[in-house]
C-alpha cells in the first residue's frame, strides 16, 4: 500500500520509531510530553491519561515517536459522525529536541496510513491561520484544503502559547486519497508563489512595522499576507497582535464563509485565494 510505503519513509527519514500507545503508563508519558510542550497552567492539562485510554479503547487513534532518549512527540485524534468516515486529529506535539528531523511529517503520514487502514477517508484538525510554518505544512507540505474559520473556537486558554490570545482557528481538511493528498505524501508539493498571481488583489498586509494594512478583496483572486513571527509578536506587542487576529478573521473569515477556496500559501506568508472556485 503506497500510504504504509510513505509513512515508513518519513519515519526512516526522522531517526525515530512511531507507534500506537495502548498502555495506561503510556498514555501518562503522553499527557506529560503535551504538558512540557504547551506549558500548561497548573491543574489545566491540554489532555489527560484516562481520556486518552478512553479513546484508544474506544477505537481512536493515539500515537507516541519515539527516540533514543524515550517519548519525543505524540498524537491523538478521535472520530466524527460515522457517515463522515473521517478522523479528527485534535493534538500533536513534539519535543524541542526533535526540531528539524521532519517528525511531524511523519506522524501526520502515520496517521494517514493507520486511517486508510481503518477506512476513514478524511481527517480533519485546526491550526494557527496567523502562524506561517503551521499554514505551510498544511497547505502546501501535506496538501490540504483550508474549508473554515473558527473564531475563538476553544475560549480563554490556560497555557503559553495560547494564553491571553483570541483562539481563532481554520479548519483543514484532508482527504486522504485525493491526488493532490498522494502526491504530497510522496514528496511532490504544490508550492504557490504570489509573483504568480498578477491580476489577484491583497486584502491584509504587514506595512513596515508589522503592523496589519487592510486592503481591497473585490477580485476573483485575493492575497492575504501573515506576519513573519506572530509567536513572538504575541510576547513582545500584544495589542498588535490582537490586531492582526481581527484582521485576519475580518479577511480570511470573511472570504471562506462568502465560500472563497484557499487555492495555496506562499512561502513567504502569503493565503491565495479564489472567489470563482468552488470548495
Amino acid at each position: 500500500m503506497r500510504a504504509e510505503a510513505d509513512a515508513e519513509a518519513a519515519q526512516r527519514a526522522s531517526g525515530l520509531r512511531i507507534r500506537l500507545l495502548d498502555r495506561i503508563e503510556e498514555h501518562a508519558a503522553v499527557r506529560a510530553l503535551i504538558e512540557e510542550v504547551w506549558h500548561a497552567g497548573e491543574g489545566a492539562p491540554p489532555v489527560t491519561a484516562d481520556l486518552l485510554s478512553a479513546i484508544r479503547v474506544s477505537g481512536g487513534y493515539v500515537s507516541g515517536a519515539f527516540d533514543e532518549q524515550g517519548l519525543a512527540a505524540a498524537s491523538l485524534g478521535f472520530f466524527g459522525p460515522p457517515s463522515q468516515r473521517r478522523l479528527h486529529s485534535h493534538i500533536t506535539g513534539a519535543l524541542a529536541r526533535t526540531r528539524g528531523t521532519g517528525i511531524g511529517h511523519a506522524m501526520k503520514l502515520h496517521q494517514r496510513a493507520w486511517a486508510l487502514r481503518e477506512g476513514v477517508e478524511t481527517i480533519t484538525w485546526t491550526f494557527d491561520p496567523l502562524v506561517r510554518r503551521n499554514a505551510y505544512f498544511n497547505i502546501v507540505k501535506l496538501g490540504a484544503s483550508v474549508t473554515d474559520y473558527l473564531p475563538d473556537l476553544y475560549g480563554a486558554m490556560d497555557d503559553a502559547i495560547n494564553r491571553d490570545d483570541i483562539t481563532d482557528r481554520a479548519l483543514a481538511r484532508w482527504p486522504l486519497t485525493h491526488a493532490g493528498v498522494v502526491a504530497a505524501a510522496s514528496g511532490r508539493t504544490a508550492s504557490m508563489h504570489r509573483a504568480e498571481f498578477a491580476s489577484a488583489v491583497v486584502a491584509l498586509r504587514p506595512d513596515p512595522s508589522e503592523s496589519p494594512v487592510l486592503g481591497d478583496r473585490d477580485a476573483d483572486l485575493v492575497l492575504i499576507g501573515i506576519p513573519a513571527d506572530i509567536e513572538s509578536m504575541r510576547a513582545t506587542d500584544s495589542a498588535k497582535a490582537t490586531a492582526w487576529r481581527l484582521a485576519v478573521r475580518a479577511t480570511l473569515g470573511t472570504l471562506l464563509d462568502e465560500g472563497a477556496v484557499v487555492r495555496g500559501f506562499d512561502r513567504d506568508g502569503w493565503y491565495i485565494l479564489d472567489r470563482t472556485e468552488t470548495p
